[in-house]
C-alpha cells in the first residue's frame, strides 16, 4: 500500500500513513496537498491527485526524536547511493565510506565526517580534506533526527520526500 508522508503546520515531518488515511485527512480539510503524484485517486464523484507529501492544518505534537545508529547502511542511505564528491551512484556494494576529515588528522566517526564515495573520488581525495583535493561536496553531511530517522528508508523510495526529511 502507497504510503504518504505527513508533516505538521510547520513542515516538519511527523508520520508516514497510509493512502487511505491521508485522503481521508484531505477530504476532511484537516490537511492539504503538498507534493502529489500524477496518478489520481477516484470514486464514483470525486477525482483527487495521489498524495505523496501532505501537510496538517491545524497544530500538532511532533512525534518524540529517535536515535539512528551510525552505521555504513544508514550513511549510504542518507547520501541516496551518491557519491558526494561526483555525484555518481553506484549499489551499496561498490561505494565506501570517506572521512570528510580524515582519520590521521583527527577525524572521527560521526555523521557530520562520514561520506559515501565512489573509489574513484575515494582514491583521488586520500588523506587530504576536499579543499586540499579540489573537491567539493554535493551536499554537507549532517545526523538525521527524531522522525528523519525512522523515515530513512523510506525516503529512498519517495524521493519526493527528501526535501522536507534533511535539512543542511
Amino acid at each position: 500500500m502507497m504510503s504518504v508522508l505527513l508533516l505538521n503546520t510547520t513542515y516538519e515531518p511527523m508520520y508516514v500513513v497510509s493512502l487511505r488515511r491521508a485522503v481521508t485527512l484531505v477530504l476532511q480539510n484537516k490537511a492539504h496537498l503538498v507534493e502529489c503524484l500524477e496518478r489520481s485517486v477516484r470514486s464514483p464523484s470525486l477525482t483527487l491527485p495521489e498524495p505523496s507529501v501532505i501537510r496538517l492544518h491545524g497544530r500538532a505534537p511532533v512525534a518524540r526524536q529517535r536515535a539512528l545508529p551510525l552505521s555504513r547502511t544508514a550513511i549510504l542511505a542518507r547520501d541516496a547511493y551518491t557519491c558526494q564528491y561526483c555525484g555518481l551512484a553506484l549499489p551499496a556494494g561498490r561505494l565506501t565510506i570517506d572521512h570528510v576529515l580524515p582519520q590521521s588528522r583527527g577525524g572521527g566517526w560521526s555523521w557530520t565526517n562520514l561520506v559515501a564515495a565512489c573509489p574513484a573520488c575515494n582514491a583521488i581525495k586520500a588523506d587530504r580534506t576536499p579543499q586540499e583535493a579540489g573537491m567539493a561536496l554535493l551536499r554537507p553531511p549532517g545526523k538525521p533526527i527524531g522522525v528523519q530517522a525512522a523515515l530513512l528508508h523510506d525516503a529512498q523510495r519517495n524521493p519526493a520526500w527528501r526535501p522536507y526529511l534533511w535539512t543542511n
